[in-house]
């Protein structure tokens, strides 16, 4: 009978412990802001996030017509950055200083955003410390309040996402790899039938609902380019399974959100040049990575999975 109550006993107290930590972890920001001058910087980050391209301290650093929140979701309380999907900000900051086999250094959080600049906005990287850069850093470490540090040796990101990301992307880069024109087909009438009322059906975005391709009738690019995590298939497969249809994330079956992601990167976007992506040397400040040479096409980005882009397509639109 004792050891009976004992094994109880320490199952009780295990899931009281999970109860715990599922308690601990927020699913939405702070009832607050805080006082004074960092409450002032929380805001001036959410508003960044919220407006990045037309923001007066960002818009100059974008190329296209994308928001920090265009990825990072809305969640209940109506931030940037809240939604429970991969790509949440909550818990973001508890990792860093991390790890980012990427850049092959260590990378700070004011790094992280900012190197997202030259890619999924298809712009600039902004000046570490600057207001904005420290203001968005600001209001995505508000969203861990009260989460405890585990600085992460392996990849620059939230510990909600870290083996989502991780899993999701081994998961979908297997599926990807056996790709075919029929699953770039399915996955063009998938988009259609899924994705197209609030992304067009030309991608050009509708309404408040972002872009995901190419250009404008002056020329210049829509949505994220080749350097983007979302051009890549096997992630971009996973944060669409994670968060789309709005509303509506984890519905998605793996060949779907596969055949989707491999329709929508197959477009024609804006190639990446790390190079371009920097602000000349005597202002951008020092360039926290050891990698100092990247770029990357629709084509290329094909090829890392063994496909020929002109044989999934059907066609050979793409340069």
């Amino acid at each position: 009978m004792k050891t009976n109550l004992t094994k109880l006993s320490l199952s009780a107290i295990a899931l009281l412990v999970m109860a715990t930590n599922a308690m601990a972890t927020p699913t939405e920001a702070p009832k607050a802001y805080p006082d004074g001058e960092l409450g002032r910087m929380v805001k001036l980050g959410e508003d960044i996030l919220n407006n990045t391209n037309t923001h007066p301290l960002t818009k100059e650093l974008v190329g296209n017509k994308l928001q920090c929140k265009s990825c990072h979701l809305k969640g209940s309380d109506g931030k940037p950055g809240t939604g429970l999907g991969i790509s949440t900000f909550i818990g973001t900051a508890t990792s860093f200083p991390a790890y980012s086999k990427r850049e092959k250094s260590i990378q700070s959080l004011q790094d992280r955003i900012n190197n997202c600049f030259m890619r999924s906005m298809n712009g600039k990287r902004p000046i570490i410390d600057t207001e904005a850069s420290v203001a968005m850093a600001t209001y995505v470490t508000w969203l861990s309040t009260d989460m405890p540090m585990k600085m992460n040796p392996k990849i620059p990101c939230s510990p909600l996402n870290a083996d989502r990301w991780m899993n999701g992307a081994k998961h979908f880069a297997k599926i990807q790899k056996k790709a075919t024109h029929e699953n770039y087909v399915n996955g063009q009438k998938l988009y259609e039938t899924k994705c197209a009322a609030c992304h067009g059906k030309n991608g050009a975005g509708v309404g408040a609902f972002p872009p995901l391709w190419g250009k404008n009738k002056k020329g210049e690019w829509l949505a994220y380019n080749t350097g983007a995590g979302m051009s890549k298939l096997n992630k971009g497969a996973a944060w669409v399974q994670s968060n789309m249809p709005m509303g509506q994330g984890g519905t998605l079956k793996d060949q779907e959100a596969a055949d989707i992601m491999l329709y929508v990167d197959a477009q024609e976007r804006a190639d990446f040049d790390l190079k371009k992506g920097l602000l000349p040397a005597d202002k951008m400040g020092y360039y926290n990575s050891k990698v100092l040479k990247e770029t990357h096409s629709v084509r290329s980005n094909f090829k890392q999975f063994g496909l020929d882009i002109d044989k999934i397509r059907g066609d050979k639109k793409i340069k």
